[in-house]
């Protein structure tokens, strides 16, 4: 489920960005556009657990540690993958407004798939008892 939304301008990296879509805790798994200091700077401000995959050319790369990372990344990237990265009008405003009632959207589609598991769930418990 999509929980905040953020449009930024095009000269405003998601690095830098991100601040505006951080929990308030918890943890967060980040690919390599992620690993530099302003998202961790973000991150270490709220308190929040920043996991970055490394890029590849830095020391402190670990594989093992990254494939995992990917690893609880995975499910999640399917939100990401089949939103438009294009935007549809000219302003951050209208842009916003766009992004959000999209979001929307995204949430009602994934709750009736939920609400559908789960009725199926509680269908095939009331039979067995």
């Amino acid at each position: 489920m999509i929980n905040k939304v953020a449009i930024t301008p095009a000269n405003v990296t998601d690095a830098k960005g991100v601040a505006h879509v951080l929990p308030n805790s918890g943890a967060v798994y980040a690919d390599k556009g992620y690993c530099v200091a302003p998202a961790k700077n973000a991150a270490k401000s709220r308190g929040i657990h920043f996991c970055a995959i490394k890029k590849n050319n830095m020391k402190q790369k670990n594989f093992d540690l990254d494939r995992y990372y990917t690893s609880i990344r995975a499910p999640f990237e399917r939100v990401f993958s089949q939103d438009n990265k294009r935007l549809r009008y000219i302003g951050i405003a209208k842009n916003q407004f766009a992004e959000f009632m999209n979001a929307i959207c995204f949430n009602l589609k994934r709750l009736t798939v939920l609400l559908r598991k789960l009725i199926k769930s509680r269908f095939a418990e009331s039979i067995k008892s």
